[in-house]
């Protein structure tokens, strides 16, 4: 088989096989009691997708801001005609409403909270990516889904994309020849910056968004979106489109940890970080270059957030796969391209995603529910996006100590490093606890 042949028929095998699901889904009458935990944005996108799927019953809406409820409020009731309770606090939405599904589409620092706690009331879970602040929050989430016995999916929605499917196919079946090193990127424009004026927050549980990490002063440069960059709550571009590609790369070189880390960067363009009284900056890193050392390949990630522009062949995002027989380029929003040795014609494939924001969550959400009907674990099932999650998480605690780190992935251990090792877990805010 040529290349073109393969994959024109890759193409078709993807196709059909995740179409499938999805068709069941939604010709099934059962219907679940779902609720969400996080109707802003993405939560929102996700929601839209259950509802399109016609097997959810929007039972409640939790959220710390009285906006984002009201507004994901509307839109069910016109989307599906359902009248969810709207919560502030999803310990009494769980209490009240035992849903069978909870979407978590939380900021990153309450996604293992919210998810055990789901479990432990009987809830399957779709959770966002990362699935933890820390490593091992993730330990713990995967350890409660065990014992709840219910199905988890993480948001890593490209393990379902089409072109990535066909895309992994490809690579899997030799066609770029020996892989011996991958690098991952996102590069966005940016530039200096300044401190915002902190303000009193409106309509919004200021304290309870906080919840187990620490408590900044309110800033709209936090809430909403823009949580990513504060390191209190999440883990920068690494922790965000890290995983991604990341994951990406363990799916398609069939791994699951490197053996060992190391990261460097910082922020000599944004500046040193800023939390006063009076104003905030962010402070995660405005360029990062982390190094994962596997068995027989290496992996670089990199990304910035200045210099955006079209210098670089390709996309901003995704990574290259370098091999004997040439180098394949696994992109998102123009799909992937093969480049093959001496020069010949290159093979691409064009994406197949969905609007808005050019995604595949109606296809992982299809997934989602075959697994619970079939009680089987999903696509992007919780010790997956674990694994994943760690990855990431590991190039920003060797960059924070400033040297690299020796990972066992049996124990779950930095090998031989008390210091690092520390970093593994955080205090939480009283009165939230750890988890175990």
């Amino acid at each position: 088989m040529n290349r073109r042949q393969f994959l024109k028929a890759s193409a078709l095998a993807a196709a059909s096989t995740l179409a499938a699901p999805y068709v069941r889904a939604a010709e099934a009458a059962r219907k679940y009691a779902t609720a969400i935990v996080g109707a802003g944005w993405w939560g929102n996108n996700i929601l839209r997708c259950a509802m399109e799927a016609g097997q959810s019953k929007i039972v409640a809406i939790c959220d710390v801001d009285d906006a984002a409820l009201a507004r994901t409020a509307q839109a069910v009731e016109k989307g599906a005609g359902d009248q969810p309770k709207k919560y502030k606090d999803f310990r009494e939405l769980l209490a009240a409403e035992k849903p069978e599904i909870l979407i978590n589409a939380t900021p990153d620092h309450w996604h293992p909270l919210v998810t055990i706690e789901a479990l432990k009331s009987g809830a399957h879970v779709y959770v966002e990516k990362p699935i933890c602040h820390t490593i091992n929050e993730g330990k713990a989430m995967v350890k409660a889904a065990r014992a709840a016995d219910r199905v988890v999916q993480v948001g890593t929605h490209r393990r379902v994309s089409p072109h990535n499917v066909s895309g992994m196919k490809f690579l899997r079946d030799g066609q770029a020849g020996k892989i011996g090193m991958v690098r991952a990127f996102v590069h966005y424009g940016g530039g200096p910056e300044s401190p915002q004026a902190n303000e009193q927050p409106k309509g919004v549980d200021w304290d309870m968004w906080c919840g187990p990490g620490p408590l900044r002063p309110y800033n709209r440069r936090i809430h909403p979106r823009g949580f990513r960059g504060f390191l209190d709550y999440a883990n920068g571009t690494l922790g965000d489109w890290g995983i991604h590609w990341l994951d990406q790369i363990l799916w398609i070189m069939d791994e699951k940890a490197p053996r060992t880390v190391f990261s460097t960067g910082g922020r000599p363009v944004k500046g040193k970080p800023v939390n006063g009284p009076e104003g905030q900056t962010s402070d995660a890193p405005d360029h990062q270059v982390a190094v994962y050392e596997f068995e027989n390949f290496t992996v670089s990630w990199e990304h910035r957030q200045f210099a955006g522009n079209n210098a670089e062949k390709g996309e901003t995002v995704g990574c290259y796969f370098y091999g004997t027989k040439g180098t394949f380029h696994m992109g998102w929003q123009r799909g992937w391209t093969f480049y093959p040795v001496g020069g010949g014609q290159a093979v691409h494939q064009e994406p197949q995603l969905n609007n808005p924001d050019q995604q595949n969550i109606r296809e992982l959400w299809a997934d989602f529910l075959d697994a619970i009907a079939n009680k089987r674990r999903p696509v992007c099932d919780i010790e997956i996006g674990h694994r994943s999650t760690t990855l990431a998480l590991l190039g920003m605690l060797s960059m924070k100590l400033g040297r690299s780190v020796q990972w066992d992935p049996e124990k779950q251990t930095i090998i031989a490093d008390d210091q690092a090792n520390k970093l593994l877990a955080r205090d939480y805010r009283t009165p939230w606890k750890y988890p175990e």
